[in-house]
């Protein structure tokens, strides 16, 4: 006991409840019975409790750190996850392990060895199996980054479908065009698959026939290089691409003009994320903006609440809202559309 008061785990064994009870209790959040609401106030009252603050909770449970599992560091996408995960971490005064799983033959047990040195792990969707994520749940709080998990595993993710679906009809009606390719692996990210979902389904809103498959290639700018050249040694060329990030736009952006082709006259390019880049590179990018560091930081949040137990551990999600940000790379003046911005949407939140 510290200055003479008690601490929420000595107050729960007082009361007959657990830690996260006494959390409920204090905080005011979650359900829990009347009876035991009184049995955790009478403790407390007797006592001379007072709430630490969320990660000194956090701190109060096994280790004071959470993980944050990554396939790779690469490029400005992770830098600015990153950066939004960990602020929400600091305010919380918990500290941040990170493990990157690519090219780790035994990732999974990796994973799984971190569970046991964390209070909870948030992992990027598509990262590790729903097989891997059910048995992590069952061990500590998960919460899955940019994606979708098994039933019960709570998520954050950015609305993708449609937003890309707006981004194509207004390549489609607005600029007239018809032959798009996409570039992007939709197997390889949840993120990317919702992408390509919204990409068909502009074709089929319009009654066009279906675009041909994707240009499977990673996420980095030299994947985008890449495409380009398998894109343009086709005998009929598209007229505009459509890729899965602004990084490989960005690339293919590079393998265009090394062609020659001009942009948006010859091809138009489209990206999504909006990083700085898409901004300063010319002509510059049309893309989708999306919010990353906030979506680092929904999930860090979100996270050490499940951990603290002030929050739901099995399957709230929450969707955060995307926009489109129109520039010369499809022919158009700088702005951002009026009406593109997609809706939030919250399920499962307590």
């Amino acid at each position: 006991m510290a200055n003479g008061r008690l601490t929420a785990r000595e107050i729960a064994r007082l009361a007959g409840v657990s830690v996260a009870t006494v959390s409920r209790v204090s905080n005011g959040t979650g359900q829990v019975s009347e009876e035991t609401r009184r049995r955790v106030l009478r403790a407390i009252e007797e006592h001379g409790y007072r709430p630490h603050h969320l990660g000194q909770a956090l701190a109060a449970r096994r280790h004071g750190a959470v993980g944050l599992v990554f396939p790779g560091l690469s490029g400005p996408y992770f830098s600015e996850l990153i950066q939004g995960f960990e602020s929400e971490a600091v305010n919380a005064r918990t500290s941040v392990h990170i493990l990157c799983t690519h090219l780790r033959a035994d990732s999974d047990a990796e994973v799984i060895e971190m569970a046991h040195r964390v209070d909870g792990l948030a992992v990027l969707g598509g990262t590790l199996s729903d097989e891997t994520l059910e048995e992590l749940a069952g061990m500590l709080p998960v919460v899955v980054l940019a994606g979708g998990g098994p039933p019960g595993v709570p998520a954050v993710r950015v609305e993708n479908t449609d937003s890309t679906t707006a981004l194509t009809r207004h390549l489609l009606v607005d600029h007239a065009l018809r032959r798009l390719d996409f570039v992007g692996n939709p197997s390889g990210s949840p993120d990317v698959s919702e992408r390509w979902a919204g990409f068909r389904e502009a074709h089929r809103q319009l009654g066009l026939p279906l675009p041909r498959a994707p240009i499977r290639v990673g996420l980095q700018q030299p994947d985008g290089v890449f495409a380009a050249e398998q894109l343009l040694r086709r005998s009929i060329r598209p007229q505009g691409i459509v890729c899965a990030n602004d990084e490989t736009a960005l690339g293919v952006l590079v393998g265009a003009t090394g062609h020659g082709l001009r942009v948006p006259q010859d091809l138009v390019i489209t990206g999504f994320d909006d990083t700085p880049m898409a901004a300063l590179v010319t002509p510059g990018l049309t893309t989708v903006r999306q919010p990353v560091r906030e979506l680092a930081a929904q999930t860090a949040r979100l996270l050490m609440q499940v951990a603290t137990g002030t929050a739901d551990r099995t399957g709230p999600t929450l969707v955060l809202p995307t926009e489109l940000v129109l520039r010369g790379s499809c022919g158009c003046a700088a702005t951002t559309t009026p009406g593109s911005r997609q809706g939030i949407a919250m399920t499962g939140l307590t």
